[in-house]
């Protein structure tokens, strides 16, 4: 019997990045070694040898009509993408068969413990310098920011958490507008949401309406629901910014009568921006980029929430091993 073909694997590897990959195969075909011919000291011959392809982590692996294969989340994580084909048996004639062949697509996002979500402007980059080490580009025009930019905060008790400042949302990015899916896509690998709004409302140019920090919370929320439902079940905090700006406390005190009771002030709004359900925010901090107002407060709320999140994960996974065991035993 000949021996069976060798299988393509991707295998996620810490360093490796899709520039990499793109370098080291320019022709983009990976094949695996066919199986070896039986002899006479072995009947059967050997398997083919496989083909390892070492991708970044944080990699979705999809087919050509966009349905997921597989995920790579961790360091040494495999994923199968072609299965090498059967040797010649008694089975198939003695003829081999031929292996698996697929063109697949590798779709890299941002794995993070928090990701920022606000409008254009929102102040996203400013947070991110000032509670990270990051140095992201930081202007007063619209779209500063074109890519995820990626920080570390730094806890005195050498905790580190990831903090992923993604590129602004515009209405309609569900639909692929502006930055659409190269930004939501993001969001889902992100543990935890935390959403920017200025407390003075946007406006994203001349030709489009004013936004109140109200509508502009209930847009975002609109964009997440409408891109995937799923995402407003992550846990969410809410930065209000730029509480230095004038009228700042007034509109901070509006914006907290709106956010505790949002089905009295859904009526004045036009219909296209009210999602169906809203986010219930862990903790909602004014803070200013400017003056530093509010920023440890909010380093500790996205401490304590990831901590309880932690914690609330790891029962969930003791009381499913022990229900593993009392209907095993």
């Amino acid at each position: 019997e000949g021996g069976r073909g060798g299988d393509v694997w991707l295998v996620a590897q810490e360093r490796a990045t899709l520039k990499s990959v793109k370098e080291r195969h320019p022709r983009k075909r990976f094949v695996a070694a066919s199986g070896a011919n039986s002899s006479v000291r072995a009947l059967k011959g050997e398997k083919g040898k496989d083909c390892e392809v070492r991708v970044p982590v944080g990699i979705s692996v999809l087919c050509e009509d966009g349905k997921q294969i597989g995920e790579l989340n961790t360091t040494g994580e495999r994923c199968l993408v072609a299965r090498g084909g059967l040797g010649g048996s008694l089975a198939t004639n003695f003829l081999p068969c031929k292996g698996q062949k697929r063109i697949v697509h590798l779709d890299l996002k941002l794995i993070a413990d928090v990701g920022l979500v606000g409008f254009p402007n929102a102040g996203k980059s400013s947070l991110l310098s000032k509670v990270s080490h990051a140095k992201p580009q930081i202007a007063d025009y619209a779209f500063t920011t074109i890519k995820p930019e990626l920080g570390k905060i730094m806890y005195a008790d050498y905790k580190q958490i990831s903090v992923a400042d993604l590129p602004g949302l515009i209405e309609g990015a569900h639909a692929n507008r502006g930055m659409g899916h190269k930004f939501l896509k993001h969001v889902e690998r992100t543990k935890q949401l935390l959403l920017v709004v200025d407390v003075s409302g946007f406006q994203l140019s001349v030709k489009t309406c004013f936004r109140t920090a109200f509508e502009t919370i209930l847009l975002l929320t609109k964009e997440l629901e409408l891109y995937k439902e799923e995402l407003l079940r992550k846990p969410a905090l809410l930065a209000i910014n730029k509480m230095d700006l004038p009228d700042a406390k007034d509109n901070l005190n509006e914006l907290m009568k709106q956010l505790q009771n949002p089905q009295d002030f859904l009526h004045l709004l036009p219909e296209k921006v009210i999602p169906e359900s809203t986010i219930k925010f862990k903790d909602i901090i004014p803070v200013s980029t400017y003056t530093g107002e509010g920023i440890e407060e909010l380093k500790t709320c996205i401490r304590k929430s990831l901590d309880e999140e932690a914690e609330k994960a790891n029962d969930d996974y003791q009381k499913k091993k022990l229900l593993l065991l009392q209907t095993s035993g």
